[in-house]
């Protein structure tokens, strides 16, 4: 059975991220924190939610060639 509930470091794992200020910018787009006690943990179903809410369609950009 895996974990549904993530510690921040847990979290920013899950999502590839690498640094503290990713995940803070992740939270104030609106990703849900739960806090009890001294604790802060984030869903997984959350994270898995608010990832698919904000997926966007990227256009490849077009290739600069060097003509030599």
């Amino acid at each position: 059975m895996s974990k549904e509930y993530l510690s921040f470091k847990e979290a920013m794992s899950y999502m590839g991220f690498t640094t503290y200020d990713s995940l803070r910018k992740v939270i104030k787009l609106g990703l849900p924190v739960i806090k009890f006690g001294n604790s802060k943990r984030i869903s997984k179903t959350a994270i898995d939610e608010f990832m698919q809410a904000h997926t966007v369609q990227v256009h490849p950009s077009k290739v600069v060639t060097n003509n030599n």
